[in-house]
């Protein structure tokens, strides 16, 4: 028996109460605390899932995860029930036993809830631990009111107020403990934080069988009671089943939680992936639409690009027009921006060199060009530029004039200054005609600017776009007389002037159109430069003139041929291959061939002529310096090249019989290229004053009108035959043989 629980104050009817002595089966305590482990892991593990993204998915782990979590603790509140027993039979009222679990849930929603949110305040924290121990205590005193016993339990208010306040604490130790993992879940690895959900649940399950034993020991049943529901739930029977069920509730929610866990951790890093596979799809179409419409060396807008704002300003201009705007507010400027001359750059200090120079060159035309102008590199040195809102062509030309002053400044790259101009078209919209001839317009008159001479801009006149078509149908054609070999190649003697004898021939280009008759080699060459044909031209110089060496060689007739190369044929870096395969393929000694190289271009990169040079002495071939005294040779630059010979500019032989300044120039070449060893030939002798100087200034060949002009190869081997082409009186024949030439 137990001592008096209660003062007489709270029974005026008794004068001293013995209550009946409780006892535990502590293999079903120690049961109902894992129940309320787990339970308190299942909770866990639940406030994850409500937290989710998807709101209706949320919702449904918090019904659920409220009724499973209830049911958990619940069950480790009826465990705990079955295991107090006294010396009378107990059982529980359905609907008070159903009522508290119906709080137990309720209270798990709450807990479930208020986890749900991003930020636990104090507030909050307040007001879900005081609603969650509320539940809990309902749950547990409806649960011992379910057992009808009379008289009535008796309670321990000192008991039953520290069980309401061991609630309380664990409710707001859950909370808080909820929070904390979630934070931590950030910064730590998974094993972690098993480890740290394992640890909170053992202690949120022993606070929570605390608050109940401590709510069972508030309760005192006195000697002789009844119990009236003991016919109603109890015994073993029922208790294995609650246990079982809760147990399979609790490890179907919990594996449930965790499968979805790593589904949602799947369906996160898929998202993640697909996001990032997403982010970069989008940088690659960036980055593709950035080459489709930018040029990748300057960054500048492509033509693609630039003809799509062309589009748009003219329909601007039009509208504009429309809307009654003055003519001067809806003017559209095009300039057509070509550099002079920059293909020697390429050729003398290489690709890297020339690449620079564009990107230099493009930030100056961004300085000259205005914020709302539209800058295009549409070729490789050829750039546009848009500008919208001119009000003349004045302005226009004053714009191309500020391009070419920014352009003449030298460039200074990798300790070299270079010098280049360029060439500029402009044309004005509306007023030089329709808006889908602008760019073509624009591109004839800066071909115009660059026929006279360079480094000057001109603005479109209609006479130019019938030049510019008529350039465009001339490459056309020379395409096809470079593939048909239709170019033919004429010879004009050289004169040795000691013996008056034919010393050698130089091969020259000539061009017969079909209906255009000759077209003339300062027309045709220009053109072969600018459109790319030059280099499959000199090859075919090359192989011609040995296959037409070999066929006077196979006629019994020998004669060293000079053939020309350009600056694009220098840049090759095979050209001695080319010329040794030529020369091998027609069996045509070396000796027989002479490269001629002009002095502009010989010195425009004189450590690739030199290795060029020497190259072809290696192979036997010789060398001659073309137009010289127009270039800017020193002494000391020609005695690092492996020359045989000098040709004298026709711009001094023409004036040497008339000038003295001439005659003192060529014979002052003549002194210098003797000294360094070098033979000396005039060309362009037309008359016999310029003739008679020439020999008397000591020349060691001559060329020119005066003594034969260009022939085809029939007729220059018909003069190798005649006796008179060796004899020593043959210059003064030569009269009679250029009339007959």
């Amino acid at each position: 028996m137990s001592p008096l629980r209660c003062p007489a104050a709270e029974h005026p009817f008794l004068i001293a109460v013995n209550f009946l002595t409780p006892s535990y089966n502590w293999t079903v305590v120690l049961a109902s605390i894992v129940v309320g482990t787990l339970a308190s892991y299942v909770a866990l593990a639940l406030a994850e899932r409500v937290r989710g993204n998807d709101r209706s998915i949320a919702l449904t782990w918090w019904i659920g995860g409220s009724l499973a979590m209830g049911t958990g603790i619940w069950a480790m509140h009826f465990f705990g029930m079955l295991a107090f027993s006294l010396s009378i039979d107990l059982g529980y009222t359905r609907m008070l036993t159903l009522a508290s679990w119906f709080a137990a849930v309720v209270a798990s929603g709450v807990a479930l809830g208020v986890t749900s949110s991003e930020k636990l305040t104090a507030v909050r924290l307040l007001v879900g631990s005081t609603a969650m121990a509320t539940g809990i205590c309902a749950m547990h005193y409806l649960g011992m009111a379910a057992i009808d016993v009379a008289p009535g339990i008796v309670w321990d208010r000192l008991l039953v107020c520290a069980s309401v306040v061991i609630a309380l604490v664990a409710s707001a130790a859950a909370l808080l403990i909820f929070a904390w993992l979630r934070k931590s879940a950030v910064s730590r690895p998974p094993p972690v934080m098993y480890g740290l959900r394992i640890a909170s649940a053992v202690v949120m399950g022993l606070a929570i069988s605390g608050m109940h034993y401590t709510g069972m020991a508030a309760a005192g049943f006195p000697e002789n009671s009844v119990c009236f529901s003991s016919g109603e739930l109890g015994g073993e029977g029922l208790g294995v089943l609650v246990g079982v069920s809760a147990m399979l509730v609790l490890t179907l929610t919990l594996f449930t939680a965790l499968l979805d866990s790593r589904m949602q951790s799947k369906t996160a890093r898929m998202a993640e992936s697909l996001l990032l596979a997403n982010r970069q799809l989008q940088l690659a179409n960036l980055e593709l639409q950035q080459r489709a419409l930018h040029d990748p060396l300057t960054g500048l807008p492509n033509r693609v690009l630039f003809e799509d704002r062309l589009a748009h300003a003219v329909a601007r201009s039009d509208r504009d027009a429309n809307g009654g705007l003055p003519q001067t507010a809806i003017k559209i400027a095009v300039h057509f921006i070509d550099f002079d001359g920059f293909k020697p750059v390429n050729d003398s200090f290489g690709h890297a060199v020339g690449d620079q120079l564009l990107k230099e060159a493009a930030n100056r035309l961004r300085a000259t060009a205005r914020a709302s102008d539209t800058l295009a590199r549409v070729g490789g040195d050829e750039f546009l530029l848009l500008s919208e809102g001119v009000s003349a062509s004045a302005e226009a030309t004053q714009q191309a004039d500020r391009v070419l002053q920014a352009l003449a400044r030298p460039f200074r790259l990798e300790e070299r200054e270079i010098h280049i101009s360029c060439s500029i078209g402009v044309v004005v919209y509306p007023d030089h005609g329709p808006a889908d001839r602008l760019i073509a317009q624009a591109d004839a008159a800066m071909y115009s600017a660059k026929q006279g001479g360079g480094a000057a801009y001109a603005l479109y006149e209609s006479y130019m776009e019938s030049d510019a078509r008529v350039q465009i149908e001339m490459q056309g054609d020379l395409r096809i007389a470079l593939a048909n070999r239709e170019l033919e190649l004429f010879y004009q003697p050289k004169i040795n002037a000691a013996s008056g004898a034919l010393s050698g021939a130089e091969a020259l280009l000539r061009w017969h159109h079909p209906a255009r008759g000759a077209v003339p080699p300062d027309v045709f060459i220009p053109l072969a430069e600018r459109f790319g044909l030059i280099l499959d031209i000199g090859d075919w110089v090359i192989d011609e003139a040995c296959r037409q060496m070999r066929v006077w060689a196979d006629a019994g007739l020998t004669v060293n041929v000079a053939i020309n190369v350009s600056s694009h044929q220098l840049s090759q870096r095979d050209l001695v291959g080319r010329i040794e395969t030529a020369l091998r393929r027609y069996r045509i000694e070396p000796s027989q061939l002479m490269c001629e190289i002009t002095e502009s271009v010989a010195m425009s990169n004189l450590a690739r002529t030199q290795q060029t040079f020497e190259g072809l002495a290696r192979i036997g071939v010789y060398l001659s310096i073309d137009d010289f005294g127009t270039g800017h040779s020193s002494l000391a630059s020609l005695r690092q090249l492996p020359a045989r010979q000098l040709k004298i500019d026709r711009s001094f032989v023409r004036d040497i019989d008339s000038s003295a300044d001439a005659r003192a120039v060529v014979d002052a070449v003549v002194r210098l290229a003797h000294a360094l060893g070098l033979s000396v030939v005039a060309e362009g002798v037309e008359t016999v004053g310029q003739r008679d100087v020439l020999l008397e200034l000591d020349c060691n060949e001559l060329q020119g009108y005066f003594f034969a002009r260009p022939m085809p190869a029939k007729e220059m081997a018909a003069l190798l035959r005649r006796p008179g082409g060796s004899d020593p009186q043959y210059l003064r024949r030569t009269d009679r043989l250029a009339h007959q030439a």
